[in-house]
């Protein structure tokens, strides 16, 4: 089956392949179905084997080479040149390389999925960004990354595909004071909720002003909401609000044409 990754117009270039894949099109049944692609989801392998092998032949890579690090939800981000098997994956949240033929992903069900490119230098890039990622600094490692590779700042254009909303993230008080804490002019991106002492936290917003911040040249937000779509979006809150026991990963993926 063809799958139909969402792609930007901010990321098309004659040289770069990239999707924000749905879980729409894949092998997996019941609270995964179908197009799983998180290994560390009690799916059965085989069956996200399966998955992810689509979405490489869909980016035009063979399978070996759609590479995923070990998520940690840490800020750190590394280069790589090759690919790499199961048991050597990094423990990092963002990638980054200039080697055609090879597709960086990352996984995500609420956490923000974020790939990025410099398409006149071939260098491409793709970051996972929960809160506490974004917090502490995935996003400027990643453009870091990149930058070392040779990109240039107003040369990357970064979009953040599907994400969980402000609107459907409420968070307490402790979590809203981590953030805070940090640098007070974050208060701006909590709104109150309908519950005393709970805030709104508007996470795509957080990762857009952390993106700007670096200086890049553009900026996207597709402004998907993972965990109100439940046709397109797999969603760690929606499951955990059903009392569901576990729930599939989305994977964005970018690579650079061999």
């Amino acid at each position: 089956m063809t799958l139909q990754p969402i792609t930007a117009p901010a990321l098309d270039a004659p040289g770069i392949a990239h999707g924000f894949f749905t879980r729409q099109g894949g092998v997996s049944t019941g609270i995964y179905g179908s197009l799983n692609g998180g290994i560390g989801s009690g799916d059965a392998r085989e069956n996200v084997m399966e998955n992810r092998r689509r979405m490489a032949d869909t980016l035009g890579v063979a399978a070996d080479r759609l590479v995923l690090p070990r998520l940690v939800h840490s800020p750190d981000a590394v280069a790589i040149s090759a690919p790499f098997g199961e048991e050597d994956r990094p423990r990092c949240d963002g990638l980054a390389t200039r080697t055609p033929g090879l597709a960086l992903a990352v996984t995500g069900a609420d956490c923000g999925i974020v790939l990025l490119a410099d398409a006149e230098a071939g260098v491409v890039g793709a970051c996972h960004a929960g809160w506490k990622g974004a917090v502490f600094g995935v996003l400027e490692s990643t453009v870091e990354a990149m930058l070392g590779l040779g990109a240039t700042k107003r040369g990357i254009a970064a979009v953040l595909g599907p994400t969980i909303a402000c609107e459907s993230y409420e968070v307490g008080p402790e979590f809203r004071a981590r953030v805070v804490e940090r640098d007070g002019v974050y208060e701006g991106f909590f709104a109150p909720s309908a519950r005393a002492g709970h805030h709104h936290f508007d996470l795509p917003g957080f990762i857009g002003h952390r993106l700007r911040g670096t200086g890049i040249g553009r900026v996207v937000d597709l402004a998907l909401d993972t965990y109100a779509d439940e046709a397109r979006f797999f969603s760690f809150r929606r499951a955990t609000h059903r009392g569901e026991p576990d729930y599939g990963r989305l994977v964005g993926a970018i690579a650079l044409r061999g």
